[in-house]
């Protein structure tokens, strides 16, 4: 029997591989079972070579559970190993000035992983012993055994092994009792094995017969050996990818289309793409795409690794030139990561970019299911975003497609305004705005439709790039306004809308949630009496607010409530209907606190200019005094003018009516007050 130490001098290994090493203890059964795999793969090529007489048709690693004894075996029968080279690949580590690196990288052991040879001794982070038994397909070789309980010393003998290949035993460690459940085991293997290249074997399959599930004496293969991705294109037909898409997410809508990736210069990449269906919602998880290395899974969460728009697609990306392993923060400083990340980047650019070009009626039909993903990328990536304005597309209210530059030619200047300004009108619901967009088209407007979750970002950096360029929504505004040809005058003074708005405003819903701000404006006897519009800017804001969940700067804008500007039509015969009911009921009493306020005012004016060019000190208590009590009674008589104005339009059946009207055109409308207008309808009706 030999004894003795493993070749590195500093005793931080074993903490450092039990701690630090590895991000989660399950990743063990990873790296034992790809070594299994890579011991086999090259015997198996030493065997096509005719190197070896050794016969590799039945490869394969077997994983076995013995719940009894404690122990997990994974067990291959690949290449082996001579005494000497469990001295050199395990007691030494497989590198030299071990104690040095160790010693430099132990507050960040993550850097250590899939390098060195160190994945072996991730069996200790879950055993309290591990044995090697293994025979070399080397001729003349003996059979050895290597035994070690997690501290720098080992056993090793020479023992008898029939068979050419590595046995790993590992005694499961109290600590670790989960390693011992046999759906737990096929959980690990099935997410990490499922795609290795050579039969990966737990147990047998099982059948239900006589009311019970039974073994039978057929292997269950855990893995597909030659996934999609490992063929070439040419052999593949579009039911062979749906499959293997089906493979990867059993519950999943057919995708809409898929990219399959496959180079070997500058760098080695393999892999397919699809395209989901995303829907408006971007209800998404964005680990769906799988990173392998040469078929070993390394990890599903490949934010930081791949752009963050490309997250939203499914699939796999293969590369040996990415590093086995679990530490995304490592993988993000790759150099090679960066350039796989760029070239897939462009490589979606150029699909979408043909798809296009060679079909665009089928281009135009995935649209729906497309956009969201264009969006984010022209949001996220600039690069990006320069191809993608060759193929992004408008939709109108018409479902017709434009290019930026197609559309721009549409609208023409029948959108410009006085300024010169080019405005593109949007709906976000088309049912929701339906009369705002009757509006405009009787205008000749078109407008476009922008309903999903980033309309707000992605119209904001629109209007980055083309600095004369507006988009508003249909209902942000009366017709009339939204693309201003001329400057028009009010036909009603300031004063007179300060007089007039308690009246409206009196019967508008009362909520914490939204403030109601009373406009009029002069749109023609045909016009609706009262609209709701919503204010572009404040809308905007708060949607961004929601999409970002109220953080940073955008959160005073989603904890404001609601602004909505209820636009009164003083050319509606109603609305006259209304002001001269309030002239017949108000008007003496109007005209006296008119009067009153016209002669305060003047007094105040005339105090106001009294004190001009005068220092504070310069100035009569009694002058200051005086000014005081004028704005007191001003403010007091327009209170009480306020209050009449508010009662009066609280008990006028016409007001409520029309207000209402204006609330149920724009579903705010509901419970107790949808019932009281259903009601006061049928009694205005009778």
């Amino acid at each position: 029997m030999q004894k003795g130490h493993i070749g590195v001098t500093s005793e931080d290994l074993f903490p450092i591989i039990k701690k630090f090493l590895y991000s989660d203890h399950d990743i063990f059964l990873r790296e034992i079972v790809s070594n299994a795999v890579d011991a086999t793969m090259k015997l198996k090529t030493l065997a096509r070579r005719g190197e070896t007489p050794i016969p590799t048709e039945n490869a394969k690693v077997n994983v076995i559970l013995n719940e009894k004894d404690k122990t997990l075996t994974v067990s291959d029968n690949g290449l082996g190993m001579t005494a000497e080279e469990v001295e050199k690949y395990i007691n030494q580590i497989a590198f030299s000035g071990a104690s040095d690196f160790l010693d430099k990288y132990k507050k960040d052991a993550n850097a250590i992983i899939g390098h060195f040879g160190l994945g072996f001794y991730s069996a200790f982070m879950v055993s309290s012993e591990v044995e090697i038994i293994s025979k070399s397909y080397k001729e003349g070789s003996k059979a050895v055994k290597w035994t070690c309980d997690g501290s720098p010393e080992f056993n090793m003998d020479e023992v008898e092994k029939a068979e050419v290949g590595t046995d790993i035993v590992m005694h499961i460690n109290d600590d670790s009792n989960e390693f011992l459940d046999k759906n737990r085991i096929l959980e690990l293997l099935t997410k990490y094995c499922k795609f290795l290249p050579i039969p990966v074997i737990f147990g047998k399959k099982t059948e239900w017969k006589d009311g019970k599930e039974v073994e039978t004496a057929e292997d269950n293969q855990i893995n597909d050996t030659e996934p999609a991705w490992t063929k070439k294109p040419v052999d593949l037909k579009e039911e062979d990818y749906t499959k293997f898409y089906h493979k990867l997410y059993p519950y999943a809508e057919d995708p809409i289309f898929h990219i399959h990736l496959n180079v070997d210069y500058p760098f080695n990449l393999t892999g397919i793409l699809y395209f989901p269906h995303l829907k408006n919602t971007m209800e998404v998880q964005k680990n769906k795409i799988q990173l392998y290395c040469n078929q070993v899974f390394v990890t599903d969460s490949v934010e930081g690794i791949v752009p963050d728009f490309l997250t939203l697609l499914h699939g796999v990306i293969d590369s040996p030139d990415i590093p086995l392993n679990v530490s995304r923060s490592y993988l993000q400083g790759d150099p090679n990561v960066k350039k796989i990340s760029s070239h897939i980047t462009k490589k979606v650019g150029d699909r979408l970019s043909e798809l296009f070009k060679s079909n665009r009626p089928d281009f135009e039909k995935k649209w729906d299911d497309l956009k969201i993903f264009i969006e984010y990328g022209i949001l996220s990536e600039e690069k990006f975003a320069e191809k993608a304005k060759d193929y992004y597309l408008f939709k109108n209210t018409e479902d017709k497609y434009f290019t930026a530059d197609e559309y721009e030619k549409l609208i023409g200047e029948n959108q410009k305004d006085k300024d010169g300004n080019l405005f593109y009108l949007y709906t976000s619901n088309k049912e929701e705005e339906y009369t705002s967009i009757q509006d405009a088209k009787n205008k000749g407007y078109d407008v476009l439709v922008l309903d999903d979750i980033l309309t707000a970002h992605l119209v904001n950096k629109f209007e980055q790039n083309e600095k004369n360029h507006r988009f508003v929504r249909v209902d942000s505004d009366v017709i009339d306004n939204l693309i201003k040809k001329e400057d028009k005058k009010s036909d009603m003074s300031f004063a007179e809308r300060e007089t007039l708005s308690p009246l409206f405003r009196a019967v508008c819903p009362k909520t914490k949630d939204v403030n109601y701000i009373v406009d009029f404006s002069s749109l023609g006897a045909d016009s609706l009496p009262m609209t709701i519009t919503h204010n572009e800017f404040m809308r905007r804001m708060k949607d961004m607010s929601k999409l970002q969940g109220g953080g940073g700067g955008m959160n005073m804008y989603g904890n404001m409530p609601e602004s909505l500007n209820l636009v009164v039509n003083t050319d509606h015969p109603l609305v006259k209907k209304v002001l001269a009911d309030k002239d017949t009921k108000l008007g003496d009493d109007l005209g006296k606190w008119n009067e009153q306020i016209d002669e305060l005012k003047k007094e105040e004016k005339s105090l106001e200019e009294s004190k001009k060019d005068k220092k504070e000190a310069e100035i009569p208590q009694s002058d200051k005094e005086k000014l005081e009590d004028v704005k007191k009674k001003i403010s007091g008589i327009e209170s009480e003018r306020s209050k009449k104005m508010e009662e009066f339009g609280k008990s006028n059946n016409l007001t409520k009516q029309l207000v209402d009207l204006a609330l149920l055109a724009n579903g705010i409308l509901k419970g107790k007050d949808l019932d009281k207008f259903v009601r006061r309808s049928v009694d205005m009706i009778k």
